[in-house]
C-alpha cells in the first residue's frame, strides 16, 4: 500500500543549521502530499505555538486534519485552529522539585505551559540559539515558577552545551525523576523532562490509530536521542546524517543529506518516490 505518515523532528532534522526548512524538503513534502496523499507531521520537542512560522513554510499553517506532535508527544493538536486533541503535562509540583534542583546547577531552565516559554538563567549560546530561531519567549526577573501554579505545564528542561555534564545530573535526581518522569536528550544542548509514558512514539502511535493508519505504514525520521521513541516504532526509521551516531545505528536507514542538504526530501525521494539515490 506505500507509506502514508511521514513523522519528522524538526531542528537539526528537517531544519538546516539557521533553523530554516530547505526549499528542496518543502518541495518533495508538497509533492507527497498532491501525489500520494501522505501526511507530514512535524514531531516536535518544542511546542506547538512555538513552530508557526514551519508550518507556514510547510504549507501545513490553519489547516484542517493536519496534524502536529509537540512537546515530544506531550500534545497532539490539529493544525487549524491549533486545536488541542491530547494533552499530557507535568504537575506543578514536580515540574517546582525539578525547576528547583536546577537553579543548583550549571544550566539555562525552560518552562513551557502549552503557548509560552519561560525561560531562565539565560546562557549566552542559548541567547544566540533563541535568537536565530526567532522565538518568543519569557524572562521572568525572580527565579520562581510559583505564578504558574493552576497553569497547565507542558515539560521543562535543562540546557548545557556540555551534554556528558547533563547526563551526570539524570542519577542524582533519581527521587525526583523516578516513577513520574520522562528524560531525553535532544539537539546536543538540553535535557528534557516529560510527564511519564510522554514520548514521540506514544503520540505516533497515537495519531495513527486517530487516522486509520497501520503504524507499518508509517515513516519517522529524526537526529537525536529524544526521536528514539518514534524511531522505534515506525513502519521505517530514518537517520538524518548528521545525527548522533546511536540514533544511526537503531535506523533502517541513514541519509546521504545532512539538515543542511535535505533529509527529508531524499527519504521522500527514495521511500515515496522509489528514486535509486
Amino acid at each position: 500500500m506505500g507509506y502514508k505518515l511521514i513523522a519528522s523532528d524538526l531542528d537539526e532534522t528537517l531544519l538546516n543549521d539557521d533553523h530554516v526548512c530547505p526549499r528542496a524538503n518543502i518541495e518533495w513534502i508538497q509533492k507527497a502530499r498532491k501525489e500520494y496523499g501522505v501526511k507530514f507531521v512535524p514531531a516536535t520537542g518544542r511546542g506547538y505555538m512555538q513552530i508557526q512560522p514551519e508550518l507556514k513554510a510547510l504549507g501545513l499553517y490553519d489547516l484542517p486534519e493536519e496534524y502536529t506532535l509537540s512537546f515530544n508527544g506531550g500534545a497532539l493538536t490539529e493544525n487549524k485552529d491549533n486545536r488541542v486533541i491530547e494533552f499530557n503535562g507535568l504537575s506543578f509540583e514536580k515540574t517546582k522539585e525539578i525547576f528547583e534542583f536546577g537553579l543548583k546547577q550549571d544550566v539555562c531552565i525552560h518552562v513551557y505551559t502549552q503557548d509560552t516559554l519561560y525561560v531562565y538563567r539565560l546562557s549566552e549560546s542559548e541567547r544566540q540559539r533563541i535568537e536565530h530561531q526567532k522565538l518568543d519567549a519569557v524572562y521572568p526577573e525572580e527565579d520562581s515558577i510559583d505564578f504558574l501554579k493552576d497553569t497547565p505545564i507542558s515539560k521543562i528542561l535543562y540546557q548545557n552545551v556540555d551534554v556528558p555534564y547533563l547526563m551526570t545530573l539524570e542519577p542524582q535526581m533519581k527521587d525526583i525523576t523516578d516513577g513520574c518522569c520522562a528524560v531525553s536528550y535532544s539537539s546536543n544542548r538540553y535535557m528534557e523532562f516529560n510527564a511519564l509514558g510522554v514520548d514521540k512514539g506514544k503520540g505516533l502511535i497515537d495519531l495513527a490509530h486517530k487516522l486509520g493508519i497501520d503504524i507499518k505504514d508509517t515513516i519517522a525520521v529524526g537526529d537525536n536521542y529524544n526521536d528514539m521513541a518514534m524511531l522505534e516504532v515506525a513502519g521505517l526509521s530514518v537517520a538524518a546524517n548528521n545525527a548522533v551516531d546511536d540514533v544511526k545505528k537503531a535506523c533502517d536507514y541513514t541519509t546521504k543529506a545532512n539538515n543542511n542538504e535535505g533529509v527529508v526530501a531524499e527519504l521522500i525521494r527514495k521511500f515515496i518516490f522509489n528514486e535509486d539515490i
